[in-house]
């Protein structure tokens, strides 16, 4: 059945939150029947501008095995505030961090509500990452350079009992891809061509 051949009230039903509901049963469908079409490779293309300014470009990637490009090329200013000897361009990778945390677990939070028929109404966040840079700046070896905590908060409301808007943020963060990366590490190799 096509959209047109839906009556208004399931039409509505399919779309939830933003969410296209039937294909995202759909893609579950699919990926349980072909589970190579699950792996992707993502790419980030970055180049160094000025100081500590530099741009990343985002537009190719491979996913249900070919390559693709995304509707529209993403990009990027990364750099750090004046009184981080930047030009202030843009946040600071860090910064960068604590967005793709928070964007990954909201965008699983709207599918996950869709999928258990949750009508969300308002979800907002705000990120806080703690950093002492006596680690970057290689003042103190006892300093990690990273984030020494990061704490995300939410309010969310919608039309189900709190108890089920919170399980649905639980499922989201034990479901995404960057809390992992964050908490769990992943290898990261560096190569460097010097032509």
């Amino acid at each position: 059945m096509t959209t047109t051949d839906m009556t208004a009230a399931e039409a509505s039903d399919t779309m939830r939150n933003g969410v296209d509901t039937a294909t995202l049963f759909a893609t579950l469908d699919a990926v349980k029947q072909a589970p190579e079409a699950a792996r992707f490779q993502f790419r980030a293309h970055n180049q160094w501008v000025s100081g500590t300014h530099n741009r990343t470009t985002i537009a190719d990637y491979f996913g249900v095995g070919e390559e693709r490009t995304h509707e529209r090329t993403f990009v990027f200013d990364a750099d750090h505030p004046a009184v981080l000897v930047g030009q202030d361009h843009g946040p600071t990778p860090a910064e960068f961090v604590l967005h793709a945390l928070v964007a990954c677990i909201t965008s699983g939070l709207a599918n996950i509500a869709a999928a258990r028929r949750v009508r969300l109404t308002e979800v907002r966040s705000t990120v806080t990452g703690d950093i002492d840079l006596n680690g970057i700046l290689g003042l103190n070896p006892e300093v990690r350079n990273g984030y020494e905590k990061i704490t995300v908060r939410f309010t969310i409301k919608g039309d189900a009992p709190a108890e089920k808007l919170r399980e649905i943020v639980e499922q989201s963060r034990a479901r995404s891809a960057v809390y992992d990366v964050i908490t769990n590490g992943v290898p990261v190799a560096i190569e460097v061509d010097t032509p």
